[in-house]
């Protein structure tokens, strides 16, 4: 085969492998992952409205680490473990339950909106210290010892949820 023929069959498949792969969006693409919750047989089987209820799962992804940060006067970098950011979320719900007209004519059902909300975190990280100072000139280039130092970085989670709670008419 020649050369010219091979590049066009390697360009012609990668096109194709490309316009393929291009059409999929995989779930970490997503925010969240709709989760719905079928009644339709139970109403038929019961003979009775029943609640709709939906929920969303969402997909959580990690986040690139901040690198150690070196520090004058220091033997180690001041995050030996660095954190680990994570974003994700609370799942969220969707519930609409039919009312009798129990509140009036113009109240049909009674509702729960509570989307997935946003959560970012941070795993817990360590700062450690070595039990010797850098270099000190004055003392003919030697560190001098001193206590050794641990801490333990907390881990943080920050979330904003939300729920809307109404009564209205139709389902």
């Amino acid at each position: 085969m020649k050369p010219t023929t091979r590049r066009t069959l390697a360009a012609v498949v990668t096109g194709v492998a490309a316009a393929v792969g291009g059409s999929a969006t995989p779930a970490a693409a997503a925010g969240a992952i709709p989760v719905p919750v079928p009644l339709g047989g139970a109403e038929t089987a019961l003979g009775m409205e029943l609640p709709e209820v939906a929920g969303e799962l969402p997909v959580p992804t990690a986040g690139a680490p901040e690198g150690p940060r070196y520090v004058e006067g220091r033997l180690l970098p001041q995050r030996t473990l660095p954190q680990l950011p994570v974003h994700g979320g609370l799942p969220g719900a969707d519930l609409r339950q039919p009312l009798p007209h129990l509140l009036g004519d113009d109240f049909d059902h009674a509702g729960v909106d509570a989307p997935a909300a946003g959560l970012r975190t941070l795993t817990p990280g360590l700062s450690l210290d070595a039990p010797l100072t850098a270099p000190d000139p004055e003392a003919l280039g030697l560190p001098a010892p001193q206590l050794p130092q641990a801490g333990v970085l907390a881990p943080v989670v920050r979330t904003v949820p939300v729920a809307d709670l109404g009564v209205g008419p139709g389902l």
